[in-house]
């Protein structure tokens, strides 16, 4: 009896929040503690709590590209790799081939064992690492041609902690490959915190509700949560639609890039969504190929940007989802040794965008335009050997990306920095970046007329220019997006261009490629342009009075509003509304970016 009976809508909600405060916890305990810059200024990291049946639960504030799919897949290798769990045991994944997102996300994993030594949860806690041992200083190789190449330490679910104890081989094995071994190392004891922290709370709710009552919980809240997306799927049309976007030409690729297709198909009597990504080329021989986990998520991210807000983000909620992969595709299953450095940002991007593009095309109120692409310099991996100190660094910046998309009822989020962070990375402080490295920071600024016009306006791209002070240093990026710009939807226009060049001591100025290892010299300057996003509806639908905002503060040109909302606005920043409904009557403005 105490088994079956649902459990009351209150208590669901109160254990739902005492679940994901552990979440937080766990979160802040790694925030806190980290060593590198990208975790605990930058906030690359995601943490969750995943079943003993290896099915999402609760997650905190965390990346979408890190935990809507992948935890699982992990904590399914845990057990099949280890049938017998014990407290005190932990274990590493970052195997893009084990359900990792890519080699660079280290994953720790520990399983939540009963006094009866019955496993209950399991406790994951992901961080992007600063270095990971790659053959070049980024964790971003786009040029790798295989694993090998790559040149990152694999760890397919292995044991690195027994009864509370890490294994020491494995540190020594890390400590001579990593180039940054003692801030590696901090990171690793604070990941390992954060999931001991998660551990010890799930242990102390179950002693104040009992194990069988948070089974009962795990049960009832993911059919909620399916409930919840059974209601979001029914109040949005039926209808299917092919959407592609074309990934920048990288080494490896095709000369035009990378075509990604999507099929979206919202089945309302079956209250199913289905993302297709079978109809995609074959892998290559680069690092843009995407793991099994990150297919998936993308998929699912431009699901979840398409549909009520609201719907829980758990296994409960992915039962309403079917993505289609099959295995060698690009968008799919990778297989040993394609490499996937690049996995969580840009084909991923281009997925999740392509999906959410697609809901739009369903319907005009639903889905959202193109976020920009990335990753440009500015929120690239610097490394060298610090002047001061003469040890080397080795950190990711996070110096400015913008890359919002419009929406059907709003304007970008201007920062959301790519569509698969969701705008849960935060922005590095100029200062705190100029006082750990030796950099200087010379320039970050939204750039004018760079947004995707339309109804709801896409964010403008930004500009960064930054360089070395009293060294050399090494700028690893993967920047996409400047033959490719984002898209805008149901008439919107694209956003903003990428770019990237060298500016010389001698003033001079030199063109880079999009993905490169640039070594900037002691005295010149690199200029990052991010990719601005895509706007949703017709410039011409823009209110006017918003156009007139926009002029005055400075998002647009007088000029812009004239040739591309058809709005006239003198020089003192008033409309002028008999010109202005002339030009609306006109012919529309083809939109421009």
């Amino acid at each position: 009896m105490t088994a079956t009976r649902t459990m009351d809508g209150v208590k669901l909600a109160i254990l739902n929040n005492r679940f994901e405060g552990i979440t937080r916890k766990m979160a802040n305990t790694l925030l806190r503690t980290g060593r590198s810059g990208v975790l605990n200024i930058a906030r690359d990291f995601s943490c969750c709590i995943v079943t003993a049946g290896c099915e999402l639960l609760s997650t905190n504030d965390g990346l979408p590209i890190h935990v809507l799919s992948g935890p699982d897949i992990m904590a399914r290798w845990m057990k099949e790799f280890h049938p017998v769990l014990k407290r005190g045991d932990a274990f590493l994944n970052n195997s893009p081939y084990h359900g990792c997102s890519h080699a660079a996300d280290h994953t720790i994993l520990v399983p939540v064992v009963d006094d009866d030594g019955v496993h209950r949860f399991t406790v994951v806690v992901k961080a992007h690492q600063a270095d990971i041992g790659n053959s070049i200083p980024t964790t971003y190789h786009g040029s790798a041609k295989d694993v090998y190449e790559e040149g990152a330490l694999i760890f397919p679910a292995v044991r690195v902690q027994t009864d509370f104890e890490t294994n020491q081989d494995f540190v020594r094995m890390c400590q001579m490959r990593i180039r940054v071994p003692d801030q590696w190392w901090g990171d690793f004891l604070a990941m390992i915190g954060a999931a001991r922290i998660g551990e010890r709370e799930i242990m102390d709710l179950a002693a104040e509700q009992g194990w069988d009552e948070l089974a009962r919980f795990e049960r009832d809240w993911l059919d909620y949560s399916e409930r919840r997306m059974i209601d979001a799927i029914a109040a949005i049309p039926g209808g299917s639609a092919v959407r592609r976007s074309r990934h920048d030409p990288f080494p490896g690729t095709p000369a035009a890039g990378i075509d990604v297709s999507v099929r979206v198909q919202v089945d309302a009597a079956a209250a199913l969504i289905t993302v297709d990504l079978q109809d995609n080329p074959d892998c290559l021989p680069c690092g843009l190929n995407l793991s099994e986990a990150c297919s998936r998520t993308s998929a699912m991210i431009g699901v979840f940007n398409s549909i009520e807000h609201s719907v829980p983000k758990n296994a409960g909620s992915f039962r309403r989802i079917d993505v289609l992969l099959r295995e060698n595709c690009i968008v799919g299953i990778p297989r040993h040794p394609t490499s996937t450095s690049v996995s969580t940002t840009n084909v991923a991007d281009r997925v999740a965008n392509a999906v959410q593009c697609a809901f739009a095309d369903i319907d005009a109120g639903i889905g959202l335009a193109e976020c920009g692409a990335v990753i440009p310099p500015a929120v690239g991996v610097i490394s060298g050997i610090h002047p001061r100190t003469g040890e080397a660094f080795v950190n990711q910046l996070f110096l400015g990306m913008t890359g919002g998309a419009g929406a059907p009822h709003a304007d970008a989020w201007i920062t959301i920095g790519h569509v698969g962070n969701a705008g849960l990375c935060f922005l590095d402080s100029v200062e705190l970046d100029e006082l750990r490295q030796p950099i200087h920071v010379y320039e970050r600024r939204l750039l004018p007329d760079t947004e995707g016009a339309g109804q709801f306006k896409g964010a403008p791209s930004i500009s960064v220019v930054f360089g070395p002070v009293g060294c050399d240093i090494s700028v690893g990026y993967v920047s996409d997006g400047a033959v490719n710009p984002a898209k805008g939807a149901r008439g919107g226009s694209g956003g903003g261009r990428a770019d990237q060049y060298r500016l010389r001591a001698d003033g001079s100025r030199e063109a880079l490629d999009p993905c490169a290892q640039v070594t900037l010299l002691d005295g010149e300057k690199i200029v990052s342009l991010s990719s601005g996003g895509g706007g949703y509806g017709p410039a011409v639908a823009r209110a006017v009075a918003q156009v007139g905002h926009d002029v005055r503060e400075g998002w647009i040109s007088r000029e812009r509003a004239r040739d591309i909302y058809r709005v006239e606005i003198d020089a003192a920043g008033n409309i002028d509304e008999a010109v202005t409904a002339r030009l609306r009557r006109q012919e529309p403005a083809i939109p421009g970016v």
